[in-house]
This record gives structure tokens, C-alpha cells and sequence, in this order.
């Protein structure tokens, strides 16, 4: 995934069904310039999740970050020769992960490393379906801008993502550890009950933001609050008590869900810390975007998928690897067969892809009524006597990339000529 700085520089919506199929992998983590970085994570460990990450060692300032570092960051977000799309999305501009994790750090300067096109290519991720969890500065990210209580004005951020429709306030604390409720119907409690009591004691707090509620966006669930003052004891101050703290939006049916925090729950091993944030992950995991149908086949006609990121059509364009195209065609009664063509483009005959057909249902490997996953990708499909309805076609790209792992990440070796997508036909044909 993080190509080597010095190799770069010489839909229509079906229905509502969520899977979790069809990405590289679960998810990935951005320790970039200049956030805090971390070669693991301990809620990935809990719940099994596969991950790749980039990882920079700067120490949190950006002044120190190597020409390397700075042009990774350019390579891993925007992308570069051989990977024109960044690695977060697919040629098409699916989701390549199902969720980016943002850790803690300075959100603006990120932002700033980022570049416009980096973020750009979050926000698509996003509004494809991939959902989007932060903690401190990936809260700030997230949103439109910062909230002043003081001047009650809003001030946005162009280097924020704005994917979050809503503004943040500086909390002021520092090196900390407030105290958190969970609200009585937070949708994390489907996951954990937190000892009982929906109370999580000591969660680290460094600089971070509170939601501000004055103009919360429509669709956003708050999920915990701070609690820093206690009668007969001290108190944290700095009017943050019983503000909201880690909240969740999801914007339609096809963009991921966000999840968010001010605090840092991220390094808890064995407590409900680890519980708050392995209960973030499961709720974005869970609001992913539902699958896109390509296009309706139209019967006898090819379809020639062919296009590149650059070109910004979508529908017909290269997959990636990992990734699903779904189709479909309506099968009339009386229809005697359904034969579906996959052909390949002269000169790119050295992959896998790999294909599926189901009954009104998207056709993904473990539920598909016909498949043929043969090395190559010329195959064809014949479906005799077909239930007359929706039939669900799918394309699936086997072929894929191999890592090192790297102080800086995972490096991507081997077919990295699969980044940029395969091109294909696709033809169904209706006997009647």
C-alpha cells in the first residue's frame, strides 16, 4: 500500500442490504504527518480486523517530517503513477477498506499534508460508503469547522473534510481523563454495556473537541457525554461537563458512517476503553454503505468496462482488486436460457476475475446460485430454465497486490499493476 516515495516519483442504488464484502480489506489506519503514530491497534486485535496503515515518525511535528514522509503522504491519499486513485478507493470511487480510522494529533496541519486532492478522495470514500471513525484530531477532521463560545461564531476550515456537516469546540483540556455516560439509547450498548452502569471512568482527553449542539446537523446521534465536575470533588472546568463527546452521523443509505470522539480511547488493552472504541469500530462497520448495481444489462448488448479514474464515469469503469461490479437483467417468463459473457481487452488477460449470478439478490460468492471462478478471465455463464424476475450478475477481481510490511506501513509489491484496474466486457444474453 505505501509504494516506496523514491518508486513513485521516477450507480444507481438497489436495495437495502449491507455487506461486507467486496473491499481489500477492513480497514485502515492514517498515522500520517503529523498525527500519533502506532504500528497496531488493540481494538483491531479484539475484533479480528485486518489492516494496513501509514505511519510517520515525526513525533507530532510537522516541521520534522522527512521529504519521504511528506511524499507518502501525496502517494498514499492522492495517488501517483501507479496508483492513480489513492489507496482508500477503488477506480471507480468505491470504498477500497470499509472504514478509515484518523488518529489523534494536529487535524489542520494533516489536513494540510493531506493536499485538496487527498481530501477529495476521503470525501468520495465516504460519500461511496466507506465509513470514517476519528478520535481528537479525526473528530476535528471530520467536520465543517470550529465553533468559538466565546465570539459564538463559526469559523470553517477548508483543511477539514466537512463530512461531518457540523462544527466542534476546543474543550481546553489537556493530559486528562474525564469521565463518560452513555446516552440510555446509544446504539453502542447493542455491543457492550459498559459494566452495568453505561459509565466509563478515566478516558484520556488531550487537546481534543466537543460536539457543538447549537447547530447539530440533522441525522447525528449523540452517544456519550463528558462528565468532569462531581459534587465534593475537583473539577476539570473549562465548561465541558455533560457536552457531548463522541457522536455518530450517517449522511444517506450509500455513505459509510462516521464515529467520532474528542478523547482517546484508542490504546485501552483490557477495560471498557477498549469496549468504547471496539464499540466505534462495530457501529461504522455496521452503517457501511448498502451495494451499488452498476447498470441493467441490456440483453444481447456488451458492455465494455474500460474507463479510468480519470475519466470519471463510473459505470464503466476498470474494477479493482477485491472489488465487486454488480449488474443486473430482467428475465421475462418463458425465458429458456440466460447466457452471461466475460471477455477480456487484448493485452490484459493475466488476471483473475472471477464470475457469479443469483436470483434477486446481489450475486456475492457465498450466495450465488451460479459461478464459475476459473484462473483467467474469459468465462461464460449458462443458466438454463431461469426464474423469470431480477437476475444479479456479479464481476469479481481475484488478482491482487502483495505487501512488506515497512516502519512506514505496508509497501505494495508484486501486481501493483491491478491498482489502477482491470477492464473487462460483460454481455448477458436472453434466450427466449
Amino acid at each position: 500500500m505505501l509504494l516506496a516515495a523514491c518508486a513513485l516519483m521516477s450507480g444507481t442504488c438497489a436495495m437495502a442490504q449491507t455487506r461486507a464484502e467486496g473491499f481489500y480489506k477492513d480497514f485502515f489506519m492514517d498515522c500520517g504527518i503529523p498525527l500519533n503514530t502506532f504500528d497496531d491497534l488493540p481494538a483491531a486485535k479484539l475484533l479480528n480486523l485486518s489492516m494496513e496503515r501509514i505511519c510517520t515518525w515525526e513525533g507530532g511535528k510537522a516541521d520534522r517530517a522527512t521529504e519521504y514522509e511528506k511524499q507518502l503522504m501525496v502517494n498514499v491519499f492522492a495517488g501517483s503513477e501507479i496508483d492513480e486513485n489513492g489507496i482508500l478507493i477503488y477506480p471507480d470511487g468505491a470504498p477500497r477498506f470499509k472504514v478509515i480510522y484518523v488518529n489523534g494529533g494536529k487535524a489542520t496541519a494533516h489536513g494540510t499534508f493531506l493536499t485538496p486532492k487527498g481530501l477529495e478522495n476521503i470525501r468520495t470514500f465516504y460519500a461511496n460508503g466507506g465509513s470514517y471513525i476519528g478520535t481528537c484530531a479525526g473528530a476535528y477532521l471530520c467536520s465543517k469547522g470550529t465553533y468559538s463560545t466565546k465570539s459564538g461564531k463559526t469559523n470553517e476550515n477548508d483543511k477539514y473534510l466537512g463530512i461531518w456537516p457540523g462544527y466542534v469546540t476546543g474543550t481546553g483540556i489537556n493530559g486528562k481523563y474525564p469521565d463518560n455516560t452513555v446516552e440510555k439509547k446509544c446504539p453502542l450498548l447493542k455491543y457492550y454495556d459498559f459494566g452495568g452502569d453505561r459509565y466509563i471512568d478515566s478516558v484520556r482527553h488531550n487537546g481534543g473537541c466537543y460536539m457543538n449542539t447549537y447547530e447539530m446537523p440533522k441525522g447525528t446521534e449523540i452517544l456519550m457525554r463528558f462528565v468532569t465536575a462531581w459534587p465534593g470533588r475537583d473539577t476539570l472546568g473549562h465548561g465541558v461537563h455533560k457536552q457531548v463527546n463522541c457522536w455518530a452521523y450517517k449522511a444517506n443509505e450509500k455513505s459509510g458512517r462516521l464515529v467520532v470522539t474528542g478523547s482517546h480511547p484508542e490504546r485501552g488493552v483490557n477495560d471498557e476503553r477498549l469496549q468504547m472504541f471496539a464499540a466505534m469500530f462495530k457501529y461504522a462497520l455496521e452503517g457501511q454503505g448498502v451495494p451499488q448495481v452498476k447498470a441493467a444489462l441490456v440483453d444481447g448488448e456488451a458492455r465494455e468496462m474500460l474507463k479510468s479514474s480519470q475519466d470519471n464515469d463510473p459505470a464503466y469503469t476498470k474494477i479493482g482488486d477485491k472489488q465487486y461490479h454488480h449488474f443486473t437483467i430482467d428475465v421475462p417468463k418463458g425465458t429458456k436460457s440466460v447466457s452471461v459473457d466475460l471477455k477480456s481487452v487484448p493485452g490484459y488477460s493475466n488476471y483473475d476475475l472471477f464470475l457469479y449470478a443469483a436470483n434477486g439478490e446481489f450475486a456475492f460468492n457465498d450466495v450465488a446460485n451460479w459461478f464459475d471462478v476459473r484462473d483467467g478471465i474469459d468465462k461464460t455463464l449458462v443458466i438454463d430454465n431461469p426464474k423469470a424476475g431480477k437476475l444479479y450478475i456479479s464481476v469479481f477481481c481475484d488478482t491482487t497486490v502483495d505487501v512488506l510490511d515497512t516502519r512506514n506501513g505496508e509497501q505494495y509489491i508484486g501486481r501493483v499493476d491491478v491498482l489502477n484496474g482491470v477492464p473487462y466486457i460483460i454481455k448477458a444474453t436472453l434466450n427466449k
